[in-house]
């Protein structure tokens, strides 16, 4: 039967169906424990066999995602006729730590770790007709990441009396990392009483908030790998000075406006008596004015003989007599 890349698992259901007597059993050992390894590492899975290597030997290792059934593996390298070929998307960091890996040693080894490469891998040993067992082996491999820088947010009423809670969390780090909280400068820290702290959520809750409340907070995101930290700075405020703050203004606007009106009112004042009596133009008729050229006369003269008042007449003008009866 020719090795056909990818289906290992194909060829070993085959050889179990079509097996009719057990022959000699493959025994694949790997550790028990998970391993782990830090990013930007070497890693290396162990894994051994035991069996009588002969001519249909062959090898394969693949890689499941977390959370994915088995079913879902992806080649990574097999080797078979005598021949190592690596595959997939970590073809150029996986290789293996014996090679040819016929003394008993199949440990794949895996360069420059990455977030990515987290999950099983399944070390598969066939060699017909040793189909007495399955000849797999299943390590489960955590890349240890260091904390990413945090993420510092709050809510709720920060007011005196009010509630707030301050919420921290890292993008990434493996294992998950934890949270503490702590306060910045000489203040003191809020009491036990009025502050909740969940390291695994990395949430802070205060309650019953006072103006000593206020000031900056540092969160520390910390793992096996490392640590890293983020602030925020909390204000409380007092709605009551706040109302104090407002009613004093709110008076020393109208008191301000008061004062323009009455100045505006006595400047009003001063320059109304300023204001000179009223003239007329060259171009401004009355009613009583006398032609140019023409004396002035009385306008009025006593008739004693008849008593009635006599308006005398000018020389150049017609005389008109208005006898009007003269009340006593």
């Amino acid at each position: 039967m020719a090795w056909l890349p990818g289906c290992f698992l194909c060829r070993f259901l085959l050889g179990w169906v079509g097996l009719s007597a057990p022959g000699l059993a493959v025994e694949v050992k790997v550790p028990f424990e998970p391993l782990s390894a830090p990013v930007g590492k070497t890693a290396e899975l162990t894994c051994s066999y035991s069996t009588s290597v002969g001519d249909n030997f062959a090898l394969e290792w693949s890689f499941v995602q977390p959370g994915k059934p088995v079913s879902t593996s992806q080649p990574i390298l097999y080797f078979t006729n005598g021949q190592l070929y690596p595959t997939g998307s970590k073809a150029k960091r996986a290789s293996l730590l014996q090679n040819p890996p016929t003394g008993g040693v199949a440990t794949l080894k895996l360069t420059d770790v990455r977030p990515s490469d987290a999950g099983t891998y399944l070390c598969h040993v066939n060699n017909p007709p040793d189909f007495y067992t399955n000849g797999l082996g299943l390590i489960n491999l955590t890349v240890l990441v260091p904390p990413s820088r945090p993420s510092c947010s709050q809510s709720g009423q920060t007011s005196v009396g009010g509630s707030a809670a301050l919420k921290c969390s890292s993008s990434m780090g493996a294992p998950k990392p934890v949270y503490n909280w702590i306060r910045l400068g000489a203040s003191p820290t809020p009491s036990p009483g009025s502050m909740v702290q969940d390291e695994v959520s990395g949430q802070l809750i205060l309650t019953n908030l006072s103006l000593a409340s206020s000031g900056t907070y540092r969160c520390v995101a910390t793992n096996q790998m490392g640590s890293a930290s983020c602030e925020l700075t909390l204000s409380v405020t007092d709605p009551s000075k706040g109302r104090v703050a407002g009613t004093v203004i709110g008076v020393l606007l109208g008191v301000l406006f008061l004062s323009v009106a009455v100045f505006c009112l006595i400047r009003f004042q001063k320059e109304k008596r300023k204001r000179p009596k009223e003239t007329f133009g060259g171009s401004d008729l009355r009613e009583d004015a006398v032609a140019p050229g023409v004396s002035e006369q009385p306008l009025e003269s006593a008739d004693s003989s008849n008593g009635l008042l006599e308006r005398p007449s000018s020389a150049s003008t017609v005389t008109t007599k208005s006898k009007l009866p003269m009340v006593v």
